[in-house]
């Protein structure tokens, strides 16, 4: 560490190190034990994962880095390639610029090793907010501008997540992608990723304003556009099968205009196709497994700080319905329930949607007031209204919206349940003859 710390201009630390025989070392390089590789591995010990915690590498990294204006710090291999070709223009120097920039990605580094170490040991423990929070992440893609052109932005991937989203996607053509773009997409692919079976969601605004599932991927799109075509305009479409020809032909024959599709796969032939649409953006979704077994964090910020709570994951599950009025859904109605269910938490609060089948037909969100969205939920739907399911995110505070559901024909009504007017709700129920069902769990979203 003499070698690493001491200072070319220090008469004294020239002196200790004649006296000792230690020579300055000039360039430090120091590819850290593979922890977090290491504790990824479902079958890891706790015996292996101490034993990939580095700490040589860390410490030589660190003093180097203190003393950056004489010693070059490489602490990963993708610095590789600008560094020698920075010497080789500068006669086998580098800039001071160079080792500074250098020198702060090392404390960047190994202050983000040592939060993976924490996050291990605090695994499958209650304290998943500790004191002091660390997120790293990775510049993935400057932006032309954020929300509106007057907003610089930029887009990042959180190297620190266990579950691979948008940020690992890639980009098979299109024009550069934009940061609602960004914010549409990944809603796309959050609600499609919740189904096994073929699944669309059309969203515009971050907001889906069509979701079907079906027995093919053809049949599935068809549906959801059905629920709102005009809406569909200008819309992110999220697709969990590969798109094939016949999909691509299906998709420009059917659509108006489409900013951009984001799926597993897309075939060659369908590209080809799409290839005609020179800015229309294509997305490959990374491949995820245990999709309801990573909860991780949703992080808000504020102006001066940050809210952080775990994702909404929540799967609702047929013992957890509960019937509380006197006529009793169907089999039929009880399916389309669950599946509403899956959707209603991608859609912003108070959020209502009309579901038939495996297929929304009517949606209203981001309303202040819960019949509000009832309401633009049957307006949207039109005479689909009729015999269709209505799912709702939160309890209704009065039994308005059952008055508005009754008119329109709603056949079943499922909702979280929990409000000082339950009994008065679930008596317009009975008197409309409308199955109604309790979750207990609640899906805002705001």
């Amino acid at each position: 560490h003499a070698g690493l710390l001491a200072l070319r201009d220090n008469k004294e630390h020239i002196r200790q190190m004649k006296e000792h025989n230690i020579s300055f070392i000039d360039m430090v390089v120091v590819n850290l034990y593979p922890f977090e590789e290491t504790v990824a591995r479902a079958d890891v010990t706790e015996e292996e994962a101490v034993e990939n915690i580095d700490i040589g590498g860390p410490a030589m990294l660190r003093s180097a880095a203190k003393n950056f204006k004489n010693v070059a710090v490489i602490s990963s291999t993708r610095q590789y390639e600008g560094v020698v070709e920075e010497m080789e223009k500068n006669n086998g120097e580098l800039k001071e610029e160079t080792l500074k920039k250098l020198a702060i990605e090392v404390f960047s580094k190994t202050s983000n090793y040592d939060k993976k170490i924490v996050d291990y040991f605090l695994r499958g423990k209650k304290e998943h907010f500790p004191e002091t929070m660390t997120i790293e992440l990775e510049k993935v893609m400057q932006l032309r501008y954020g929300e509106n052109p007057h907003q610089m932005a930029a887009f990042y991937k959180d190297k620190l997540a266990q579950e691979l989203g948008l940020a690992h996607s890639r980009q098979l053509q299109g024009k550069q992608l934009s940061f609602n773009n960004i914010l549409d997409l990944n809603v796309a692919m959050e609600i499609v990723r919740e189904f096994d079976e073929p699944a669309v969601s059309i969203v515009k605004h971050n907001n889906p304003c069509g979701v079907a599932t079906a027995d093919t991927i053809l049949e599935a799109y068809i549906n959801a556009l059905e629920s709102d075509r005009l809406s569909a305009f200008g819309s992110i479409i999220g697709i969990n099968r590969e798109i094939d020809k016949k999909f691509a032909e299906t998709i420009l024959s059917e659509a108006n205009f489409i900013e951009c599709i984001i799926a597993p796969k897309f075939s060659k032939e369908a590209q080809e196709i799409f290839n005609a649409k020179k800015n229309l953006r294509l997305m490959e979704m990374p491949e995820i497994k245990h999709r309801h077994f990573t909860p991780g964090l949703d992080i808000k910020r504020l102006v001066g700080g940050v809210l952080v709570q775990e994702r909404d994951y929540k799967v609702l599950t047929r013992e957890d319905l509960k019937v509380v009025t006197n006529k009793k859904p169907t089999e039929d109605e009880i399916k389309t329930m669950m599946f509403g269910w899956k959707v209603i938490k991608f859609v912003k609060s108070n959020a209502i949607l009309l579901c038939q089948g495996t297929r929304t037909v009517g949606i209203g969100a981001g309303q202040m007031s819960r019949v509000d969205s009832v309401m633009i939920a049957i307006a949207k739907a039109k005479e689909k209204a009729k015999a269709s399911i209505l799912i709702s995110d939160a309890f209704f505070p009065m039994a308005d919206s059952i008055e508005e559901a009754h008119k329109a024909g709603i056949a079943a009504i499922i909702q979280p349940g929990g409000s000082i007017k339950d009994e008065e709700v679930i008596e317009a129920s009975n008197k409309y003859g409308i199955p109604m069902v309790f979750t207990g769990v609640r899906h805002f979203r705001h």
